[in-house]
């Protein structure tokens, strides 16, 4: 473009060149001006009213009847904006004044490939904090509520709503306020399903800055009207959001609204919701979790999609906006014991009993959750009982009879089937009933139950004190009846008490346990067992460690999954749930699978070895002590060239060190270090040269250093020397100054004469590093050995300058 600007043939000013082929009558000469207007702009960017001239012209060559014209001036538009912005103290206004109009114009223009690429523009401007919020709310907002009329060309309309649904996550709450009630007339579109759809799958932006208030009032209902949608695309839509959504509503709302309507979700005649609805199971429960006791938190000035639980390999793992809780922190729970059957009187006071960084549970709050009529927490953690009293009044009604022998053998049958582990089960669902017992729906079922179990133990006393036949008989047919009712009651209505709790809808745990149903995988996703297994830390988290028998199964499950790639998921996050579960639930249940997957493919044990640290670190000292033995396994890979699962050990093993002593270091730790610095890969090599730096292996392996490195024929050993002395210097009392003298100075000197340039440059650093740059350690040295450093290092230095 610049040279279209020299003086050529005619005796044009620069300016007046610009003109001539700026509106020149050849296309191709205004498509390089276009192309080429930052460079314009810097060249006149001296003088104010030469740049000025120069914005003038660009704002009449933004109305070029050629569309290619204005498409290479929009493409220039984030670059010029970019320069204004770091020139604004010369040009304050001229952005918003020449470019903005021109930025918003393009949004209406006939071309679609213009108006793509000012929507494009739009976008970056805003990513890059160069829009003002003036500009957008008095050019850009009103420009896109015109084209979201109900009158408006269909084209423009989709497109219009789908930026618009893009700078949400960019603009102010206020701004957003202005927008949201067109976009709740848009989720209703009866006529555009294309608009709907780009409402659905941007519905949780819209929730998460509009706040909690304005989501209840007003987009609930949207929402509600989205996920019963005709067209499937737009009801997968709303489950890829749900955890969004969720997250910017109350407990109650969440508990009683949402969690019925993710369960529709989830029972959906398309294949393609149900599978979404699926993966986002785990992250909708996830929204239950009580931040105090979890550390789990969402931000309401997140401008992206949070989430959470991304597998550790590829992406990191902060659940959503996840900060990492402290033990004490976490919810706490005998999980040995029958107690844990037993339901709090609310949903936190579970995670809340034994935590010692929270306040004090409130009793007036109890009174307040115990007494509120529109919640009631017994019936989100196990379905009612069926109510069999008026069934009970009729047998006792009728009085004795004489009864059949198919009668009587069908009775023995019922008798027998009420053995002793369904009486501990009665009795664990009258425990779990006493908190409840103001309502009188309860208070019924109470009595029921109790009927049964006092006709249990009858049964069972009558048979120790041999009771008269006679007397058996009067009771036994209306108790036996009872608790043929009871049985049958129990058995086709409550879950089994080991998998009761109730920080979350009960329902939606039974969806998430069935996520591991081999039937799911046919008529779901193939992949919905990954999805669990992505998943579970998360939903741990969120139940807590008191309920973790909840999980237990479905965990071992998983872990012995056919498909390499779910338990790969488990591996790599197998110390985050040892982190949640504490270290006995940890010893008991998760080193069993963990042994289970140091004995796996590769592609598991990567992400065993991968936080090998952060596991061993959970475990007690006697425990941690048995994989000394187990960590030579990792040397051998099902592939030799897989040089990485080598290099991810020595830093493991860097920081695993500091768990043993220096004895089980040098004896155990040692060998493995020094094959690794033997590696083929120079990578692996360099990073194990740090790893016998540390001061974990002690002064005896000083000598075996010398010997191994220092004196080694080839060069590349001799130089892995100078890098250990330099590691060994560099890393805090690490070897104080007169050990670091004493055992390995001299031989590091002795290398200031290797006739490889490598290995002297390399002991110049280390000399540089030990000596020159610790002033206050020079005392520790003599004389004569301070006296040959400096030799040594002038000999460097002028060998190196040579």
């Amino acid at each position: 473009i610049t040279a279209f600007l020299d003086a050529g043939q005619d005796n044009l000013t620069p300016l007046g060149r610009l003109e001539k082929y700026a509106f020149s009558e050849n296309v191709f000469n205004r498509q390089i001006v276009a192309r080429g207007l930052l460079d314009v702009l810097r060249e006149f960017s001296d003088n104010e009213n030469d740049f000025i001239s120069v914005m003038e012209t660009v704002a009449r060559m933004s109305e070029d009847g050629e569309p290619t014209v204005r498409a290479e001036l929009m493409e220039q538009v984030p670059n010029i904006a970019m320069f204004l912005h770091e020139s604004q103290p010369n040009f304050p206004a001229a952005f918003s004044r020449y470019l903005v109009p021109i930025v918003v114009h393009y949004l209406t223009d006939p071309n679609n490939q213009v108006r793509k690429t000012s929507q494009a523009a739009l976008l970056v401007l805003l990513e890059q904090g160069l829009i003002c919020k003036g500009d957008m709310e008095t050019k850009v907002c009103p420009v896109l509520l015109d084209l979201t009329e109900p009158s408006s060309d269909d084209d423009y309309k989709i497109e219009a709503v789908a930026i618009m649904c893009k700078l949400v996550t960019m603009l102010s709450k206020e701004t957003v306020e202005q927008l949201l009630e067109r976009f709740c007339e848009l989720c209703s579109d009866a006529r555009l399903f294309q608009v709907r759809k780009v409402c659905a799958a941007n519905f949780g932006e819209f929730c998460s800055i509009v706040g909690r208030d304005a989501t209840e009032k007003l987009l609930m209902s949207k929402f509600f009207d989205l996920c019963s949608d005709s067209l499937w695309g737009i009801r997968k839509a709303c489950a890829d959001c749900f955890m969004i959504v969720s997250n910017s509503t109350s407990p109650e709302v969440r508990r009683t609204k949402l969690s019925p309507l993710f369960s529709s979700l989830i029972s959906d005649q398309s294949r393609w919701v149900r599978q979404a609805a699926f993966q986002s199971l785990g992250r909708f429960i996830s929204t239950f979790a009580n931040p105090s006791s979890t550390g789990l938190y969402f931000k309401e000035d997140e401008r992206s999609r949070p989430y959470c639980w991304e597998e550790q390999e590829e992406r990191s793992r902060p659940y959503y906006g996840r900060s990492t809780p402290s033990l004490e922190s976490m919810s706490r729970g005998n999980s040995g014991s029958d107690s844990t059957h037993t339901p709090p009187q609310n949903q936190h006071e579970g995670q809340a009993l034994n935590n010692n960084n929270l306040p004090p549970t409130n009793n007036k709050n109890k009174e307040t959750e115990q007494t509120d009529q529109n919640f009631n927490s017994f019936l989100y953690w196990r379905p009612p009982l069926v109510d069999i009293s008026q069934e009970l009044e009729m047998l006792k009604d009728q009085g004795p009879r004489t009864r059949t022998e198919g009668e009587k053998e069908e009775e023995e049958v019922v008798v027998s089937s009420l053995d002793p582990a369904t009486c501990s089960q009665i009795q664990k669902v009258l425990d779990c009933l006493q908190s409840h017992m103001d309502d009188p729906d309860v208070q019924a079922q109470v009595q029921v139950l109790s009927a049964a179990l006092k006709a249990a133990q009858l049964e069972s006393q009558s048979e120790e004190e041999g009771e008269s036949e006679s007397q058996s008989e009067e009771e036994g047919e209306s108790e036996t009846a009872a608790m043929a009712m009871i049985v049958t009651s129990l058995n086709h209505s409550c879950p089994p008490p080991s998998l009761l709790q109730n920080v979350i809808p009960q329902q939606l745990l039974d969806q998430y346990l069935s996520m591991t149903d081999p039937a799911q995988a046919q008529t779901v996703d193939t992949e919905i067992a990954k999805h669990c297994a992505f998943s579970l830390p998360g939903v741990a988290l969120t139940l807590g460690r008191q309920n973790w028998h909840c999980l237990k199964d479905t965990y071992e499950t998983l872990a012995t999954d056919v498909q390499w790639k779910v338990r790969r998921t488990l591996a790599f996050s197998i110390h985050d749930l040892a982190l949640i579960l504490g270290d006995q639930l940890t010893a008991a249940d998760l080193v069993p699978i963990f042994n289970g997957f140091l004995k796996d493919l590769d592609e598991v044990r990567i992400g065993v070895l991968k936080h090998l640290y952060d596991f061993l670190k959970l475990l007690h000292a006697e425990n941690r002590r048995e994989y000394l033995y187990q960590l030579q396994e990792f040397m051998v890979t099902d592939n030799s060239r897989n040089w990485r699962f080598r290099y991810q050990l020595a830093e493991q093993l860097i920081l695993i060190m500091e768990l043993y002593s220096h004895d089980d270091v040098y004896n155990y730790l040692r060998q493995i270090a020094l094959t690794l610095c033997s590696d083929k890969v120079s990578e692996v090599r360099w990073i194990s040269y740090q790893l016998v730096g540390t001061p974990f292996l002690g002064l005896n392996f000083s000598n075996e250093l010398i010997a191994r490195f220092c004196h080694c024929p080839k060069w590349v050993g001799r130089q892995a020397f100078a890098f250990i002395c330099q590691v060994r210097t560099h890393i805090e009392d690490c070897m104080p100054m007169d050990q670091f003298a004493q055992h390995l100075l001299p031989s590091l000197l002795s290398l200031s004469l290797d006739p490889v340039a490598n290995v002297r440059v390399l002991v110049a650093k280390a000399l540089r590093q030990s000596v020159m740059e610790k002033g206050k350690d020079w005392a520790l040295l003599s004389t004569q050995e301070y006296g040959s450093c400096m030799r040594c290092f002038m000999l460097l230095r002028k060998s190196r300058m040579e």
